[in-house]
């Protein structure tokens, strides 16, 4: 059997203790029945004329638990398709090798697709600006373990609606799900997934480039055709009531589906920011009015802070993560002069969340941690290879990792000071483990 994960071993030894807990209250209650049942009895002086009673006590229903892991942005430059290229196609395998374990022990992992596929049809292989990724990257991601991409964001239309659809083809048909784009009409703005019995609704929307007097939409600052439009979940900053109304009715649909917890995902913010800007805070605001209970953003390509809000009629608390960063990408520190000369672009987070469910049917949130995670660029026979590391513990990493220890620590510290404190306090405040270690060293 391979060895665990620290991850892993965390995720069982919560749901372990927590079933102990359940067993150890079920005995209670049993000894309890008995013991009230046996004085009943004896009231009765053992009299039981109506004969024995058979029909068995139903036994009490077990607690339910789901893990959810999000990644941030999957990008893929020139430099990283033409570093994975082998004699007979394109090997991404390195990205996501450190990574998979975390996504294969949580029942759903969920990735941001800020690309396209849309194959020799439309034209060369090609990066920044309008992504046209080999297909090969998403059999690696299939591989790696997740299990969901969200699919809007400001690059969804790099190779227009051929490329769009062409892009939801190629990994549904690996077995992936998609939200944030559709191929037709038909299809749902949102999905509610079905974790071990605890139905999560998931959604995701891009800001769109349109201005108040245009009536496209705008991606990238393409014009989507008029099919096109309402193929992708996305809201424009001038016309911020429409989303909000449809955003509403989404809400509503998830819950007639049976949702038990939502959550948005944001294509949002201002890109190499470290902080939310006002309408990211607005917006956030907002969507916790209506209940939504996680929100998990990403676009600015660097990491953002974590805020914990409660809706302003006190019914709802979310849990924000304002930019999750990049998952990976070329965006090096080198390249980055002028827009992240520090660093900050190589950085990341993985952020998970278990959900718990009781007999009653009550949904809570159990479980937060936020795992800083940085994009290693090496060459290889003379060719760069791009591998994500995880950084749930600092040390273990350095140790693990002993060639790349120092860039680690650079890259840890940098998360650390812009989002240690949100996630301190929204752990706190969930009442589950504080996670990230305060290592200053």
């Amino acid at each position: 059997m391979a060895k665990r994960t620290k991850r892993q071993q965390a995720i069982l030894k919560r749901r372990i203790f927590l079933s102990l807990c359940s067993c150890v209250l079920i005995a209670a209650i049993a000894l309890l029945s008995f013991v009230i049942g046996s004085a009943l009895k004896g009231d009765n002086g053992g009299n039981n004329s109506g004969g024995t009673n058979s029909t068995p006590k139903p036994e009490p229903i077990p607690d339910k638990f789901a893990t959810v892991i999000s990644i941030g942005d999957i990008m893929c430059h020139s430099t990283q398709y033409n570093g994975a290229k082998t004699a007979d196609g394109y090997d991404f395998s390195h990205f996501f090798k450190e990574l998979s374990p975390y996504f294969k022990s949580a029942d759903l992992a969920v990735g941001n697709l800020e690309l396209t596929f849309g194959g020799t049809e439309s034209g060369a292989w090609r990066g920044f600006p309008t992504f046209n990724t080999p297909d090969q990257l998403a059999n690696a991601i299939a591989d790696s373990g997740i299990g969901l991409l969200m699919t809007a964001n400001n690059h969804t239309y790099d190779t227009g609606l051929f490329g769009m659809k062409r892009t939801l083809d190629v990994v549904r048909n690996l077995g992936i799900e998609t939200n944030g784009s559709r191929k037709d009409e038909t299809e749902a703005k949102y999905i509610v997934k079905d974790l071990n019995g605890i139905k999560v609704g998931m959604v995701s929307y891009t800001y769109e480039t349109t201005s108040a007097t245009q009536t496209n939409k705008y991606l990238n600052g393409l014009r989507l055709s008029a099919e096109a439009g309402p193929l992708v979940n996305s809201f424009c900053y001038a016309k911020i009531d429409a989303f909000y109304q449809e955003a509403q009715e989404v809400i509503a649909k998830m819950k007639q589906d049976g949702a038990d917890y939502i959550t948005f995902y944001m294509h949002w913010g201002n890109e190499y920011q470290r902080t939310q800007n006002t309408w990211q805070k607005t917006i956030a605001q907002k969507l916790s009015n209506m209940g939504v209970n996680m929100i998990i953003g990403g676009h600015p390509h660097v990491v953002q802070p974590i805020e914990y809000i409660y809706s302003e009629d006190g019914q709802t608390e979310t849990v924000c993560v304002y930019s999750l960063g990049n998952a990976v990408s070329n965006q090096r520190r080198s390249l980055m002069t002028n827009n992240a000369p520090k660093g900050h672009t190589e950085d990341g987070l993985m952020v998970s969340y278990t959900l718990k469910k009781t007999a009653d049917g009550t949904v809570t949130l159990v479980d937060f941690e936020a795992i800083p995670t940085w994009v290693d660029r090496y060459l290889v026979g003379g060719k760069y290879k791009y591998t994500i590391y995880p950084m749930e513990d600092l040390e273990q990493a350095k140790t693990k990792y002993p060639n790349i220890a120092s860039k680690l620590q650079e890259s840890y510290l940098r998360t650390k000071e812009i989002m240690g404190k949100g996630l301190t306090e929204a752990q706190q405040k969930i009442g589950c483990e504080v996670t990230f270690a305060t290592t200053e060293q």
